[in-house]
């Protein structure tokens, strides 16, 4: 077990022993808001549509934060005792999950693997990250995948809050015709466009890739801490000398350098191809989300592949 995570469990049954008890939860159909927690931006835009104000929504990492390594805190641990619903997005992302969930107490939590019943695509592990079972965990890039991940987060609220049925399904609704609209625009607009190779800063589109027909060369690996090898380097420069890529795409929150660099060897210009993974406290307060994030890029792709 990592140090950190180890420490935090352990603070977690210090307060167990010194206290007595965890936050008492209230109950969910009693009147009061279930109370929720995600593990990071895209659950948490999910479950913040679905759930509205029938929810008491907090997002475990903060905004900016670096995802793949991020772990708990004891009192990250604390929250979670006194939770109704915990969402995560799963295939392989958090990799702290398993470990928290079995030293929880909180035996009525309900737990929402949001990728459940998604097809997973190899990661390829170019970066030596120990995805679990090889995959891509950024499932969400995928617009139809999205909205099964809402789906899933849906089913939940109704479980664990059955008196509002009926308002999740509504914004569910809502919500899913929105995805599909986006969905069709994606594959419309991109089908139409000369270009299919999209050179980017890390190999985390896999899945946006997959869904419309298009070939991502990674300068890096899936993981955003991940540095690239001379030999990738040269591989990725002559491949856009060869194809005329125009823009190498970086993603937003990330240093910008590799790109830059393959950008200047080419002659290519640089854009930002967001994986959504977080958002700025300047995006957030402008009021952007996972649907005008993912419009920017689709923006961004019709920019690269005219």
């Amino acid at each position: 077990m990592n140090k950190r995570l180890l420490l935090a469990v352990v603070l977690l049954f210090t307060v167990v022993f010194m206290t007595g008890c965890f936050p008492k939860k209230q109950p969910a159909n009693g009147g009061d808001k279930l109370k929720v927690y995600t593990s990071f931006y895209p659950m948490y835009d999910f479950a913040k549509k679905v759930g509205g104000e029938k929810i008491e929504l907090t997002n475990l990492t903060s905004s900016g934060g670096e995802v793949h390594d991020w772990e708990p805190s004891a009192n990250d641990i604390i929250k979670l005792e006194g939770a109704d619903v915990f969402i995560y997005n799963g295939a392989g992302m958090e990799h702290w999950v398993k470990k928290v969930l079995k030293s929880l107490s909180n035996k009525e939590l309900v737990v929402v693997e949001a990728s459940k019943g998604i097809a997973f695509l190899d990661s390829e592990q170019e970066d030596g990250h120990s995805e679990e079972e090889g995959t891509d965990p950024h499932v969400w890039l995928s617009i139809k995948n999205a909205k099964l991940q809402m789906e899933n987060i849906k089913n939940a609220f109704v479980s664990a809050d059955p008196q509002n049925a009926a308002y999740y399904e509504r914004n569910y609704t809502k919500y899913a015709s929105l995805f599909d609209a986006l969905d069709k625009e994606y594959g419309e607009s991109l089908a139409a466009l000369p270009g299919k190779n999209i050179v980017v800063s890390h190999k985390s589109f896999a899945y946006l890739c997959h869904e419309y027909g298009l070939n991502q060369i990674g300068i890096e690996g899936v993981s955003a801490d991940s540095e690239p090898e001379p030999r990738k380097m040269a591989e990725v420069i002559r491949f856009v000398k060869e194809n005329n890529v125009k823009y190498i795409l970086f993603q937003s929150l990330v240093s910008p350098k590799t790109a830059d660099t393959i950008a200047r060897e080419t002659g290519a210009s640089t854009a930002v191809l967001s994986s959504v993974e977080r958002l700025t406290d300047e995006q957030l307060a402008s009021g952007a989300d996972y649907l005008s994030i993912m419009r920017e890029n689709l923006e961004t792709l019709k920019k690269a592949l005219e």
